[in-house]
């Protein structure tokens, strides 16, 4: 039998660009050190074809209007918080990429997903990583010891597909994708042309069959997937588990989603008995809130349909350096220089000479302009080191002219104050009636200047 044609290139692991010869930089990604040899393996066309509606014969071209919407129902995960965040459920046939941290809980979180599905219908956990020992140590932590929770320690893709085409579970967890390799390339696992590989024959199986998949993921140093960008790409759906360290809670946010939105977060506490659901994760955040403290000040923000109330917290402190210092944790950078100069010109504070420091308490990354007016508030609260009653909390875009501009669901977040206990809200100046609220007050403002006013005394 002859063999396939080959030849060596060298690729770089971060983006996948491809060199004749050795490179110190990848001029694709500008990533350093990143190039390693492989060797690249040329299939015959009729090995690498692919189909996945119609394996009888050849695909035609069809109406979109007589296109069958098979994919579309989802089923619950069993967990309300991983639910909200794919957008009600998981949808047939979709291919989901989980990544984050090592330690931060992606096993033990799509764990208890299996578990939870197992108790309906047969779930396969392939594991590259732990041996079925491990796997079912940690199932017994959990509870989630089942017949129909089904362990498979194998990293061949012809034979993880082998056994979902006989098994045919509801749904598989690949634990992780860069362990995952085919005999037809002759390089490690986790390279860039095995992992592109790997998870386009699961992606095949995927839709082929029906059956959701979950990949895990590993992640770089800098927070990124490892492995070719192509990755995310070829995925419905990608996750990214975040948290503190130190910190019990963990933040399940989507970056893509081909079937929902992606402002969705879930929130959980790592328990010794695995990932808890935190269903009220205001209160959570404002648990440890100090009371007469300058510099914090409580904002509320939307992610998707949920109202969150966070705490921003600001440090104004005097420099010894030319250059003054700006921190941010959890805040745009560029945003809170914005808001610097807004202060400095349009408030009169003096504010540019001085090292800043702005950080979201819990972990929690906001990124909407509603906290605007909050992050300006606790900066000038923690420059005249003045405290910010605790029972207010503060809402607004801010414009370049130092004006209050108004946000979207303004009611929705005063409501979640309102239930949390606040005594008083400071509101953009519009023409919103606030009916429905009570116990707490309305302090309507048009500018950053009346806004520290009010709240700063």
């Amino acid at each position: 039998m002859a063999s396939n044609k080959s030849s060596v290139a060298f690729i770089c692991q971060s983006c996948g660009y491809q060199s004749g010869k050795w490179l110190g930089k990848c001029p694709s990604c500008n990533h350093w050190d990143t190039f390693s040899e492989e060797r690249l393996v040329s299939a015959s066309p009729s090995t690498s074809k692919r189909k996945w509606v119609d394996q009888a014969g050849p695909d035609e071209p069809v109406a979109i209007t007589s296109v069958t919407m098979d994919i579309a129902e989802r089923f619950p995960t069993g967990i309300g918080e991983l639910d909200r965040t794919l957008g009600g459920g998981i949808v047939a046939g979709s291919l989901t990429l989980v990544g984050g941290d090592p330690g931060i809980g992606k096993s033990t979180l799509l764990l208890q997903v299996a578990g939870a599905i197992a108790k309906i219908a047969p779930t396969l956990y392939v594991s590259g990583e732990e041996s079925p020992s491990q796997i079912k140590m940690r199932g017994e932590r959990l509870g989630l010891l089942s017949d129909n929770l089904l362990v498979l320690p194998e990293t061949n893709v012809e034979e993880i597909i082998r056994h979902i085409s006989r098994i045919r579970p509801s749904m598989v967890v690949i634990d992780s994708i860069q362990t995952i390799y085919t005999e037809d390339l002759p390089s490690a696992p986790g390279t860039v042309g095995q992992v592109r590989e790997a998870a386009g024959r699961l992606l095949n199986v995927c839709k082929r069959s029906g059956i959701p998949m979950f990949l895990i993921g590993h992640v770089t140093k800098d927070g990124a997937i490892a492995g070719p960008r192509l990755l995310e790409h070829m995925v419905d759906t990608v996750l990214y588990f975040e948290g503190e360290k130190g910190s019990p809670f963990r933040i399940l946010r989507g970056v893509k989603n081909r079937f929902g939105s992606t402002n969705e977060i879930g929130v959980f506490e790592m328990k010794g008995e695995g990932l808890r659901e935190i269903t009220n994760p205001s209160e959570i955040f404002l648990s440890e809130k100090p009371g007469a403290v300058s510099g914090s000040v409580v904002v509320a923000c939307i992610n998707g349909t949920r109202p969150l109330l966070v705490e921003i917290q600001a440090l104004v402190a005097s420099t010894n350096y030319p250059s003054p210092r700006r921190t941010t944790v959890g805040v745009d950078p560029n945003r809170v220089a914005i808001l610097l100069a807004i202060i400095e010109k349009r408030a009169g504070y003096h504010i540019m000479g001085e090292d800043v420091f702005v950080n979201v308490a819990g972990g929690v990354r906001v990124e909407e302009p509603a906290i605007d007016l909050g992050v300006a508030v606790s900066i000038v609260s923690s420059f005249r080191d003045v405290a910010v009653d605790s029972k207010t909390v503060v809402i607004g875009e801010v414009g370049l002219g130092g004006e209050v501009r108004s946000v979207q669901q303004i009611e929705t977040r005063v409501n979640e104050a309102a239930k949390l206990g606040f005594k008083r809200a400071v509101i953009p100046k519009t023409r919103v009636a606030m009916t429905g609220i009570g116990g707490i007050e309305i302090v309507r403002v048009e500018t950053v200047s009346q806004a520290l006013e009010a709240v700063i005394d």
